[in-house]
């Protein structure tokens, strides 16, 4: 059969759920269970496409909208993919909650979330048919490993109502507790640069994180992020001292006028995965020259090209990019790495959550990590395969864990009931 022949002949989404640690945020407390979804595209020549996404309700029912405008595509036909789906899946369908440190909950993005999914699956098909890794159709790798970063946060030792035994990185609720959960990942996984989850303590006790963590590693970047949960004022008042400690200051304060607001009052260039989540958003930073960094997602910007295209546009303007990260498994951390091992401007470090999860769905295990970074592939296509087996089995824990939206809030006020969740709260 000829590669111009192929069609695209089914698609399938399996939402899966796979243990998540206690971990604290600006919105509340990770759930027990992390929930993403699976999509597989089947060829007419019994070839096999996989990707991996968000697992909420309104995700699962956009891309049950859209696996039919699939069928019967080439691999190659990206833009007939996007248009289809840009035609039929519209934002604001299926409700859910939506956070605001979290974009890839928006409704608002589905077609982009959508097309992203079915993009990364395609474009592992194309690579298995031209006998090529997918950063090569992406214009071809410009390192051989990509960087991530240890990704700390403020965490409990185990889940309320303890659905199952604590995971090993055991409490974090003090500096010298982070500072043992830095030794660890970086012990195991030899990151060269360190982020901190914010915005759950006082400002005053954060900053004392982060001093503890730079006494420890006093050559390792360290990264801030409070997720807007600091008032303007608060963020301006922590600026001076945070000016000697981070490589950068990463969405303290909400919206784009705060953070350009901010911006006139530090020195550490501010970075975001928040304020520019879309080019609209874009094009208002460029005109406040707010942001300096911006943390891309392929998962919510419309897939790997469209990274690729976002990275052309921080080049214009002068700002530095890294990518911003959710809980997830080894087939987002392998499209990740491509998509970084083929852009030239994206020289910071990447965030990753992949360190806080034990199980995994593809073939030989988890990921390995050489010296913080992950190797990129010369196999064809993602260079992973599905393990059928595990994706079995995280597919059962989603239909017992009960969980079909995540919601930060209503799990912290297990712990604490009068939690509000308002933001900013210092």
């Amino acid at each position: 059969m000829r590669q111009n022949d192929i069609r695209i002949t089914h698609a399938r989404v399996t939402p899966i759920a796979f243990r998540d640690a206690p971990l604290l945020n600006a919105s509340g407390i990770h759930e027990p269970w992390a929930l993403r979804s699976i999509i597989e595209l089947e060829t007419s020549d019994g070839r096999l496409g996989i990707a991996e996404t968000y697992g909420d309700a309104p995700m699962l029912l956009a891309l049950e909208q859209a696996r039919p405008l699939v069928t019967g595509l080439s691999p190659f036909d990206l833009n007939a993919m996007e248009q289809r789906v840009r035609a039929s899946i519209k934002p604001g369908q299926g409700g859910g909650v939506q956070f605001e440190l979290a974009p890839g909950s928006h409704t608002a993005k589905n077609a982009e979330k959508v097309i992203s999914a079915l993009e990364v699956a395609m474009l592992d098909l194309q690579g298995q048919l031209l006998g090529l890794p997918i950063c090569d159709l992406l214009g071809g790798a410009v390192r051989d490993a990509v960087p991530y970063s240890a990704y700390l946060f403020y965490k409990y030792a185990e889940h309320a109502e303890k659905p199952y035994a604590p995971d090993a990185w055991g409490e974090a609720v003090t500096p010298e507790q982070l500072v043992k959960q830095a030794q660890a990942m970086v012990s195991q996984y030899g990151f060269k640069s360190i982020k901190l989850k914010g915005g759950v303590f006082t400002p005053a006790e954060e900053i004392a994180g982060i001093k503890a963590l730079r006494k420890a590693f006093p050559d390792h970047p360290l990264r801030l992020d409070p997720n807007a949960n600091w008032s303007l004022q608060t963020s301006i008042d922590a600026a001076p001292e945070l000016d000697e400690l981070l490589e950068y200051y990463e969405d303290p304060t909400p919206g784009l006028e705060g953070m350009a607001q901010l911006a006139g009052h530090c020195r550490s260039p501010l970075a975001t995965n928040m304020v520019v989540t879309t080019m609209d958003e874009f094009r208002r930073n460029a005109a406040l020259k707010a942001v300096k960094i911006l943390l891309s997602d392929h998962h919510y910007w419309g897939g790997l090209r469209a990274t690729a295209s976002l990275a052309r546009m921080c080049e214009v303007f002068g700002m530095g990019m890294s990518m911003h990260s959710n809980s997830h498994l080894g087939i987002s951390l392998m499209a990740m790495t491509h998509a970084a091992a083929a852009i030239p401007n994206l020289t910071y470090a990447c965030d990753t959550h992949y360190p806080w999860q034990e199980e995994e769905v593809i073939k030989g295990g988890r990921i390995k990590f050489d010296q913080g970074t992950v190797k990129v592939p010369s196999a064809p296509g993602l260079g992973v395969e599905l393990d059928p087996t595990k994706l079995a089995e995280l597919h059962q824990q989603y239909l017992d864990c009960g969980i079909r939206n995540r919601n930060d809030l209503a799990q912290m006020r297990k712990y604490q009931p009068a939690f509000s969740g308002i933001s900013p709260r210092f």
